[in-house]
Protein backbone atom coordinates (compact mmCIF):
# COMPACT_ATOMS: atom_id res chain seq x y z
CA UNK A 1 0.00 0.00 0.00
CA UNK A 2 1.15 3.31 -0.77
CA UNK A 3 1.41 6.25 1.68
CA UNK A 4 -0.85 8.25 -1.10
CA UNK A 5 -3.54 5.01 -0.60
CA UNK A 6 -3.09 5.25 3.47
CA UNK A 7 -3.59 9.02 3.32
CA UNK A 8 -0.98 11.12 4.06
CA UNK A 9 -2.22 14.34 5.75
CA UNK A 10 -0.90 17.66 5.70
CA UNK A 11 2.30 18.11 8.44
CA UNK A 12 3.16 14.28 8.55
CA UNK A 13 6.83 13.20 7.03
CA UNK A 14 8.21 10.00 5.40
CA UNK A 15 11.86 9.06 5.43
CA UNK A 16 13.24 6.25 3.40
CA UNK A 17 13.13 2.87 4.43
CA UNK A 18 16.32 0.31 4.49
CA UNK A 19 16.64 -2.30 1.72
CA UNK A 20 16.49 -5.24 3.48
CA UNK A 21 14.76 -6.66 6.80
CA UNK A 22 16.45 -8.35 9.48
CA UNK A 23 14.09 -10.45 10.83
CA UNK A 24 11.89 -13.40 9.81
CA UNK A 25 8.45 -14.20 10.84
CA UNK A 26 5.91 -16.67 10.90
CA UNK A 27 2.11 -15.38 10.62
CA UNK A 28 0.36 -18.22 12.99
CA UNK A 29 -2.90 -17.42 11.77
CA UNK A 30 -5.51 -15.00 10.50
CA UNK A 31 -7.93 -12.35 12.34
CA UNK A 32 -11.50 -11.91 10.57
CA UNK A 33 -13.40 -8.70 11.31
CA UNK A 34 -16.40 -7.11 9.88
CA UNK A 35 -13.79 -3.90 9.00
CA UNK A 36 -12.78 -4.02 5.64
CA UNK A 37 -11.66 -0.83 4.86
CA UNK A 38 -9.29 1.70 7.50
CA UNK A 39 -12.12 4.07 7.61
CA UNK A 40 -14.55 1.86 8.91
CA UNK A 41 -12.17 0.49 11.79
CA UNK A 42 -12.69 1.58 15.47
CA UNK A 43 -9.81 3.93 16.37
CA UNK A 44 -8.82 1.96 19.50
CA UNK A 45 -10.08 -1.56 20.46
CA UNK A 46 -12.10 -0.45 23.41
CA UNK A 47 -14.43 0.87 21.24
CA UNK A 48 -15.57 -1.66 19.91
CA UNK A 49 -17.84 -5.05 20.98
CA UNK A 50 -17.76 -6.49 17.93
CA UNK A 51 -17.07 -10.11 18.12
CA UNK A 52 -13.83 -11.64 15.87
CA UNK A 53 -12.22 -14.59 15.02
CA UNK A 54 -8.53 -15.35 15.50
CA UNK A 55 -7.91 -18.40 13.41
CA UNK A 56 -5.09 -19.98 14.24
CA UNK A 57 -3.24 -21.85 11.60
CA UNK A 58 -3.75 -25.95 12.10
CA UNK A 59 -0.18 -26.71 12.32
CA UNK A 60 0.15 -24.29 15.78
CA UNK A 61 -3.36 -25.97 16.95
CA UNK A 62 -1.62 -28.09 19.83
CA UNK A 63 -0.13 -24.70 20.71
CA UNK A 64 -3.59 -23.19 22.13
CA UNK A 65 -3.89 -25.72 24.82
CA UNK A 66 -5.12 -24.29 28.26
CA UNK A 67 -5.50 -20.95 26.60
CA UNK A 68 -9.81 -21.69 27.29
CA UNK A 69 -8.51 -21.09 30.74
CA UNK A 70 -7.55 -17.21 30.04
CA UNK A 71 -10.04 -14.89 30.11
CA UNK A 72 -8.29 -12.26 28.62
CA UNK A 73 -4.89 -12.65 26.02
CA UNK A 74 -3.03 -10.40 24.48
CA UNK A 75 -3.25 -10.48 20.48
CA UNK A 76 0.13 -9.35 18.73
CA UNK A 77 -1.00 -8.65 15.10
CA UNK A 78 0.80 -7.17 11.76
CA UNK A 79 -0.78 -4.23 10.25
CA UNK A 80 0.10 -5.42 6.73
CA UNK A 81 -1.70 -2.51 5.13
CA UNK A 82 -0.14 0.55 7.31
CA UNK A 83 2.86 2.25 5.37
CA UNK A 84 6.23 1.43 7.24
CA UNK A 85 8.18 4.93 6.50
CA UNK A 86 6.15 7.52 8.22
CA UNK A 87 8.14 9.54 11.55
CA UNK A 88 5.96 12.29 11.90
CA UNK A 89 1.81 11.92 11.61
CA UNK A 90 -1.07 13.92 11.93
CA UNK A 91 -4.10 11.93 13.78
CA UNK A 92 -7.10 12.99 11.93
CA UNK A 93 -9.19 12.70 15.48
CA UNK A 94 -6.41 15.17 16.95
CA UNK A 95 -5.17 17.11 14.53
CA UNK A 96 -1.66 17.55 15.91
CA UNK A 97 1.66 16.49 14.82
CA UNK A 98 3.40 13.74 17.26
CA UNK A 99 5.98 11.42 16.38
CA UNK A 100 5.28 7.79 14.92
CA UNK A 101 6.61 6.32 18.46
CA UNK A 102 4.82 8.68 20.56
CA UNK A 103 1.41 7.36 18.92
CA UNK A 104 -0.54 3.93 18.42
CA UNK A 105 -0.78 4.33 14.88
CA UNK A 106 -0.47 1.49 12.81
CA UNK A 107 1.74 3.24 10.56
CA UNK A 108 4.79 2.37 12.09
CA UNK A 109 8.53 0.93 10.82
CA UNK A 110 7.02 -2.53 11.59
CA UNK A 111 3.70 -1.85 11.99
CA UNK A 112 2.88 -4.61 14.76
CA UNK A 113 -0.11 -3.91 16.92
CA UNK A 114 -1.25 -5.58 20.26
CA UNK A 115 -4.67 -5.90 21.87
CA UNK A 116 -5.56 -7.23 24.84
CA UNK A 117 -8.92 -8.81 23.85
CA UNK A 118 -11.70 -10.87 25.87
CA UNK A 119 -11.71 -14.75 25.01
CA UNK A 120 -15.43 -15.95 24.61
CA UNK A 121 -14.42 -19.62 23.57
CA UNK A 122 -12.02 -21.21 21.70
CA UNK A 123 -13.42 -24.12 19.17
CA UNK A 124 -10.56 -26.07 17.16
CA UNK A 125 -8.08 -23.74 16.16
CA UNK A 126 -10.47 -20.64 16.61
CA UNK A 127 -11.14 -18.16 18.96
CA UNK A 128 -13.60 -15.90 19.54
CA UNK A 129 -12.74 -12.20 20.95
CA UNK A 130 -13.75 -8.99 21.69
CA UNK A 131 -11.26 -6.43 21.42
CA UNK A 132 -10.19 -5.43 18.21
CA UNK A 133 -9.45 -2.28 15.46
CA UNK A 134 -8.16 -4.44 12.52
CA UNK A 135 -8.36 -4.79 9.14
CA UNK A 136 -10.42 -8.04 8.04
CA UNK A 137 -7.76 -10.46 7.17
CA UNK A 138 -4.69 -9.29 9.38
CA UNK A 139 -2.02 -11.78 10.11
CA UNK A 140 -1.66 -12.62 13.40
CA UNK A 141 1.70 -12.91 15.14
CA UNK A 142 1.43 -13.69 18.30
CA UNK A 143 -0.78 -15.18 21.76
CA UNK A 144 -0.08 -14.43 24.79
CA UNK A 145 -1.37 -14.66 27.78
CA UNK A 146 -2.56 -11.43 29.79
CA UNK A 147 -1.50 -11.17 33.26
CA UNK A 148 -3.28 -7.95 35.22
CA UNK A 149 -0.98 -8.71 37.76
CA UNK A 150 1.82 -7.93 35.64
CA UNK A 151 0.46 -6.53 32.41
CA UNK A 152 -1.55 -3.61 33.73
CA UNK A 153 0.67 -0.46 35.31
CA UNK A 154 -2.53 1.92 36.51
CA UNK A 155 -0.49 4.76 37.26
CA UNK A 156 1.26 4.82 33.85
CA UNK A 157 0.65 8.10 31.96
CA UNK A 158 1.06 9.48 28.01
CA UNK A 159 2.14 13.23 28.40
CA UNK A 160 0.44 14.63 25.73
CA UNK A 161 -2.71 13.22 25.51
CA UNK A 162 -3.03 14.00 29.46
CA UNK A 163 -2.57 17.36 28.00
CA UNK A 164 -5.18 17.21 25.66
CA UNK A 165 -3.61 19.48 23.51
Amino acid sequence: MSGKDFGIWEGEKTIDLPQETEAGLYFIGRIHTPWKERKDCPKNARESEAVCTVEVDPRWREALKDVETCTHIVLLYWMDRSPRNLVLQVPGHLGIQRGTFALRSPARPNPIAMSVVKLLRVVGNRLSVVGLDCLDGTPLLDIKPYFASTDSVPEATVGWHKRKD
